[in-house]
């Protein structure tokens, strides 16, 4: 049906003699059109089948009939709906739907879409927590730093340096640095970890860490 159960195709679905009927005698009672029925059709009184809601069927529909272990269920023949889609030349009517529902389902399919490139690029991180140990004093490591991200879609933030003493800072004793590298734009930030690496290597400094984080 289209639109609401009151019509199929825009024809008054009382116009439509498409109607399951039951053979109380061969009914057995075993409730498989009742459970298998999407449209409420059926009730069980007295252990008996009975189409309570018979025009709610779906036109063409026989699966209750198909799956009745006795036959017990019987529908009009297929030749009552095919002079009803004669008569009403309903083809008109049903391409439109079926455009409607194309427009539907492609929409439906654009939001899935979207909505899962949303969620991988939820799931990429775009931070990470990077420490660093070594003797900063001349090796213009932060200045360097800097020169790495210019050109990059990345920033450093949260930077922290720990040294035991100015004194000891400046006799180049070890210090401690911890930082966190940040896309601006929300990219992945693994593989510019790579440089960053590269970079702390070729400082002659220790990486202690370098990991994205969510």
């Amino acid at each position: 049906m289209s639109g609401d159960k009151k019509t199929w195709h825009g024809i008054p679905r009382d116009e439509i003699p498409w109607k399951p009927a039951v053979d109380a005698e061969a009914c057995i009672g075993c409730q498989l059109c009742y459970v298998t029925c999407g449209r409420g059709v059926y009730e069980i009184e007295g252990g008996v089948a009975v189409p309570v809601a018979a025009m709610e069927c779906v036109v063409g529909c026989s699966t209750c009939a198909n799956v009745c272990p006795t036959g017990a269920i019987s529908f009009p023949a297929l030749d009552t709906v095919w002079k009803v889609e004669r008569e009403h030349q309903i083809f008109r009517s049903v391409k439109k739907e079926a455009l409607a529902k194309h427009e539907r389902d492609d929409a439906q399919k654009m939001r899935a879409t979207v909505a899962a490139a949303s969620a991988a690029a939820a799931a990429v991180p775009t931070r990470a927590q990077v420490e660093v140990a070594g003797e900063f004093g001349d090796k213009r490591f932060l200045v360097r730093l800097e020169e790495l991200i210019a050109d990059q879609p990345f920033d450093i933030v949260n930077l922290r340096l720990e040294v035991p003493t100015v004194k000891g800072a400046r006799q180049k004793a070890p210090s401690f640095m911890s930082f966190e590298v940040t896309s601006e734009k929300q990219e992945a930030v693994a593989p510019f970890l790579d440089r960053i690496t590269a970079l702390v290597h070729d400082a002659g400094l220790v990486l202690v860490t370098a990991k994205p984080v969510s």
